[in-house]
């Protein structure tokens, strides 16, 4: 009902909502939840400093109760729950939540693992030396300040910070209608970036990138990919995907994927419990046990594996699954000038310089101010005490004067003073009119003259404030700069590797077991020929270097397995380890299947080289004889999961596989002690889903046990072992090349004596050559040790056997020519047994069969 003198104006209630909701998000947005362009702050964040440095809590000071310092701030700058003010304080001390905490905290300040912090009234606080660069030069007018919330004190509205704060730290908040995720960077990047800006105003954003790469989190970890840095550094908006870091263990006879560094904002604990839970559900296999083995010295999450897993598909799952993979979603969204803006890398450092630059002119401004007004006082000095006889002339005006308004009412008429300079002569003790204390005020004027001088020169000097923007940013890095700590996983995106890794040359090793691993070519070339020699690669017992070559980081390495399949890895992505590391073994580095072994191991070129990968074939042989070749065109789409390089049939499996460039020749042996030889032109080319064609013809108990292409027919020369220890050398030439696909010709007498072939390889004198034994003995052997002989000869005896041992399997130690290194690499540090082998020289067999038979069918199994 309406009462008297009242009179109702009505409104449409759509209009309403409209004005009062715009109102109410305007104040959620410029008062709460979007930083400040300029310091990187919000409200509640810039009140709590404020209040720190109000009440006097510096890095230098001792630590004041947190319920001390949220009251305060309650009172006086931020009306609204004490939790909102706490929480705020307790983020700024936690350095798995800033990347450079501001708050110094002593007490429970919570946990990467989500606990909550002790209630205020238990922990304490005070700033960290950092803030105090925050809070510089607040008191010399550098700022606006405005009225706090019932206009009884004043609060800055912005802070003087040297720190790009919004850079370097980052902020997340929810407004109405918008969100803020701004992701933290290194200081001493960020630094270089705004000089670099300050250099170079023009410059663009992908040069402002070669000084900041990309942002680093405060948890380490890696950023998987570069697509979403490009995005969000030049459109302000982009996805990030972080990995954590992790290493592969034995821990027992477990294989362990151990995780020390997790992505940002991650739970810990939830991660863990979230991993378990998929473990019991069987989404994630492979997983034996999970552990937590974090302590104040770092975090180590520790992934006990079952005995038949491969840790790397296991990785992959977890990776897929849990939260070891995050994304950072990248939105820059802050304050410009009280307006809410998307903002790019460039952006954001010309706002922070712009702040800066007026942060220096208003502090150069309020110190001329200030030497100024000492100066003026100075000179009163001067005028009154700067002679004997002005001096006794102000002493006697003030001494007969009736009160001090009348001393300084003469002062004034008698020197010329102004009301100001009357009352400082008033000031004075008498201390300060002995003849020593004028010489000082006299070297006081003359300083505060210079430095008014400078103070103006700076004012009227625009390249002069922007250097000392820069002098103070580089001190900053040098105060509190460090090493990044987020790594950066190119090959993730999709982004030209070539562009971000240099084409360092390395030296890659593999030993007989399967452990890889790259090196530096310096590494291998700091010792000249003729030298001493020095510790090789550590091995595991009975294993050895047996495949050393020399690459580039920008090569391919391909791996050929039994099954017949093909993958891939870049050079870079193999580990890197010293000479004498063990490296990795290649299972964990490729999703090869448990049961499948690698085979072949091919250096290839850029794959991206349509010219280089169309010159170039890759040829297979399998047990069976079959022979494949097929363009290495086929190969140059590298798949995580690899792809079927040939098709295996029942029985059969892949023995070798080789880079061949068309020209040269194909030798196949099989171990009833026969040998073909033909032209490569004789296989012709054919897609990566075919089986192939006949090799080698072979009789029902025989098996192809190797292949070898020749390309130098004059140097290299065919050498052939047998299981019970007998060998020989050949050369090319005195095998016959015939079509492929027949029976071939003898190239050792197979006799129980003998035993089967084994191997076959292309060697030359300054090869090496490691035996294998069936009961793990492993012996070395040089070829120039082994004279060549005749094809048609039985060979000599390489090594004394035990009875029922034989030989497993030979290897030829390949040591690429290019990686300039006596240094013993093959003899210390090996951990094999080595026997002193004799030459026991069995006289040659008679004349054997030389019949040589030859089909020269062409036909396709």
């Amino acid at each position: 009902m309406q009462k008297e003198g009242e009179r109702l104006i009505p409104i449409n209630i759509v209009d309403e909502m409209k004005s009062s909701y715009i109102d109410y998000s305007m104040s959620v947005i410029v008062s709460r939840a979007l930083p400040d362009v300029r310091d990187g702050l919000k409200p509640v964040h810039r009140r709590v400093l404020y209040g720190m440095y109000g009440l006097g809590v510096f890095s230098n000071r001792k630590y004041l109760k947190s319920a001390r310092i949220v009251g305060d701030v309650l009172g006086k700058y931020h009306p609204h729950g004490d939790s909102s003010v706490y929480d705020a304080m307790v983020r700024m001390a936690q350095d798995w939540s800033l990347r450079y905490p501001q708050v110094d905290g002593q007490g429970n300040f919570g946990s990467m693992d989500g606990d909550p912090p002790a209630a205020m009234r238990y922990t304490e606080a005070r700033l960290k030396k950092i803030s105090d660069e925050v809070l510089s030069d607040l008191d010399k007018e550098t700022v606006d300040f405005q009225n706090n919330f019932d206009d009884s004190l004043q609060e800055p509205t912005v802070m003087p910070t040297k720190i790009p704060n919004l850079l370097v730290n980052g902020t997340s908040g929810i407004a109405v209608g918008m969100a803020t995720n701004m992701a933290p960077h290194n200081l001493s990047e960020s630094v270089d970036a705004i000089c670099a800006y300050i250099d170079n105003k023009e410059i663009t954003i992908d040069e402002l990138m070669q000084h900041i790469i990309a942002p680093d989190f405060p948890t380490g970890g890696i950023i998987y990919g570069y697509d979403g840095v490009r995005d969000a550094f030049h459109t302000g908006r982009g996805r990030v995907v972080l990995r954590a870091k992790v290493n592969f263990d034995e821990i027992g006879n477990r294989n362990a994927i151990i995780v020390t560094e997790i992505p940002y904002q991650v739970n810990k604990a939830e991660m863990i419990a979230r991993t378990a839970e998929l473990v019991k559900d069987e989404k994630i296999t492979g997983i034996h046990e999970i552990r937590d083995e974090s302590d104040r010295k770092g975090l180590r999450v520790v992934y006990e594996l079952k005995n038949d897993a491969i840790p790397n598909v296991v990785l992959n799952l977890l990776y897929k699954y849990t939260a070891l993979q995050t994304s950072f979603s990248v939105n820059n969204i802050a304050l410009v000038h009280g307006r809410p803006e998307q903002l790019n890398l460039k952006d954001i450092i010309h706002h922070f310089v712009e702040h800066r630059h007026e942060v220096i002119v208003r502090r150069t401004q309020f110190e001329l101010k200030k030497a100024k007004e000492r100066a003026h006082i100075l000179e009163g000095f001067m005028k009154v005490i700067g002679t004997q006889d002005a001096l006794d002339r102000a002493i006697s005006i003030i001494r007969h004067s009736a009160n001090p308004q009348a001393a300084k009412e003469g002062l004034i008429e008698a020197f010329e003073l102004s009301d100001i300079q009357a009352q400082a002569i008033l000031d004075l003790r008498l201390a300060r009119l002995t003849g020593m204390e004028l010489d000082k005020i006299r070297d006081e004027y003359d300083a505060i003259m210079k430095e008014i001088e400078n103070l103006e020169d700076i004012l009227a000097n625009e390249p002069r404030r922007f250097q000392i923007i820069k002098d103070e940013l580089i001190e900053v890095k040098e105060k509190y700069g460090d090493e990044r700590r987020t790594e950066i996983d190119y090959s993730g995106g999709e982004m030209s590797i070539e562009d971000i890794i240099p084409n360092e040359s390395v030296v890659l090793t593999i030993s007989h077991a399967g452990y890889i691993k790259r090196t530096s070519l310096s590494e291998y070339k700091i010792q000249s020929r003729g030298g001493v020699g020095n510790k090789a690669a550590t091995t595991r017992d009975s294993d050895f270097l047996e495949y050393i070559v020399s690459a580039t980081n920008h090569q391919y390495m391909l791996f050929f397995t039994e099954k017949g399949r093909c993958y891939w890895l870049r050079v870079f992505e193999i580990p890197e380890g010293s000479k004498t590391a063990k490296g990795r073994a290649v299972q964990n580095l490729i999703n090869i299947e448990p049961d499948d072994k690698i085979k072949a191991y091919i250096r290839t070129n850029n794959l991206k080289d349509s010219e280089y990968v169309n010159q170039m074939s890759v040829v297979m042989v399998t047990k069976n004889g079959t022979i494949k070749k097929t363009s290495l065109e086929a190969y140059s789409r590298p798949r995580v999961n690899g792809v079927n390089a040939i098709e295996i049939r029942d029985n059969d499996q892949l023995l070798g596989a080789y880079l061949t460039n068309g020209t040269s020749q194909i030798m196949i042996a099989t171990k009833n002690g026969k040998c073909i030889r033909f032209p490569e032109e004789k296989v012709r080319e054919v897609g990566r889903g075919s089986i192939g064609v006949r090799g080698i013809a072979m009789e029902d108990n025989d098996e192809a046990i190797g292949m070898i292409v020749v390309n130098d027919v004059e140097n290299e020369t065919v050498l052939v072992v047998s299981e019970k220890g007998y060998g020989k050398r050949t050369a090319v030439e005195d095998y016959r090349i015939t079509n492929r696909g027949g029976k071939g010709v003898i190239t050792l007498n197979i006799t129980e004596k003998t035993g089967n072939l084994i191997a076959i390889q292309n060697v030359t004198d300054e090869d090496g050559l490691m035996i294998i034994n069936k009961s793990g003995v492993a012996i070395r052997m040089g070829m120039d040790e082994m004279r060549v002989m005749g094809r048609n000869t039985q060979g000599v005896k390489l090594i004394n056997l035990k009875k029922n041992d034989e030989i497993a399997a030979i290897a030829k130690v390949e040591m690429d020519k290019d990686v300039e290194d006596d240094s013993g690499e093959f003899e210390e540090g090996t951990d094999i047994v080595t026997d002193n082998q004799e030459d026991d020289t069995t006289p040659q067999a008679e004349n054997e069969n030389t019949a040589e038979e030859n089909e020269n069918s062409d036909s396709e199994e």
